[in-house]
């Protein structure tokens, strides 16, 4: 078997990351920009009826610091971790959306940036372009 060549990682990895920050930074901004979309989406898909614009405010902040340390590779171990367990929980909460596939084809690309969630945390170690290092252990 050959070995792999991990520089070779390095630029698919951080275009993995950027990817996946662009879109909850997206899903982020939007709880600040637009509280009764984020409380629809609460109730609809969480269950969590009447969120309020002072709770998404600061489920929104919560999660602008952890994709700031994800974005720049901080605590890998758990902000990789948590953006994998967020974006799985969003995804597996709207399950009835893939009940009627094909009235709800833009819920089925959740699929392919959870497989991208799911490989950044298992090449966590391997995705070093471009991020912050606190020393040579930062878990």
């Amino acid at each position: 078997m050959n070995q792999i060549d991990t520089g070779k990682l390095q630029l698919p990895l951080l275009a993995l990351r950027l990817g996946v920050f662009l879109v909850m930074l997206m899903w982020t901004l939007d709880k600040f920009l637009n509280p009764g979309h984020s409380s629809a989406v609460f109730a609809n898909f969480y269950g969590i009826e009447g969120a309020g614009s002072a709770l998404l405010s600061s489920v929104a902040v919560a999660e602008i610091v952890l994709l700031l340390l994800f974005v720049t590779g901080m605590f890998k171990k758990w902000t990789y971790g948590a953006v994998l367990l967020l974006h799985a929980i969003s995804t597996l909460s709207s399950y009835k959306q893939y009940l009627a596939p094909f009235e709800n084809l833009l819920f089925f690309a959740a699929w392919p940036m959870l497989a991208a969630c799911f490989a950044l945390f298992m090449l966590r170690d391997y995705d070093n372009k471009l991020t912050i290092r606190s020393g040579p252990q930062q878990e």
